[in-house]
């Protein structure tokens, strides 16, 4: 990823922040509305999830000035992942409903260039956890 692209990153997800808990709310209704398939896989406080979810974004955001850090953590969440039934397929929804929870966010400053920053992180990102997720020992997934 290029630095500027970490920047834009960087600096829009510090105008969602703010927003947090409505951001994961967006994000868990638009994600089940074009995955239901998932919906199942969500059985706690999906309050706690949100808080989870923009949790982890918020370091992985801190960290893609440093992928060395962020890729061993993002392969073990991967890893756990699986044991929930998360499948490859299931990382297409998930950025789908990233994006569009960001651009709900973001209003005009969802640019198409902040669209392509985040576009290339969660394909970077998603194809490390895929891969990862791949060596999960088959007890994982039971």
């Amino acid at each position: 990823m290029l630095p500027s692209q970490v920047d834009l990153i960087q600096s829009s997800f510090a105008k969602v922040a703010p927003i947090s808990e409505t951001a994961a709310t967006l994000f868990y209704g638009r994600l089940f509305e074009i995955a239901p398939e998932v919906k199942p896989m969500f059985k706690g406080d999906m309050t706690e999830q949100g808080r989870k979810l923009m949790s982890t974004l918020a370091v992985v955001v801190r960290g893609l000035s440093n992928l060395d850090a962020v890729v061993p953590a993002a392969q073990v969440l991967a890893k756990r992942h699986v044991a929930y039934g998360v499948k490859d397929a299931h990382y297409v929804p998930v950025g789908a409903a990233l994006l569009w929870t960001l651009e709900q966010g973001l209003g005009p400053d969802f640019t198409p260039e902040v669209k392509d920053a985040w576009t290339e992180a969660y394909g970077l990102l998603s194809s490390v956890m895929i891969a990862a997720a791949a060596e999960a020992p088959p007890s994982a997934a039971e």
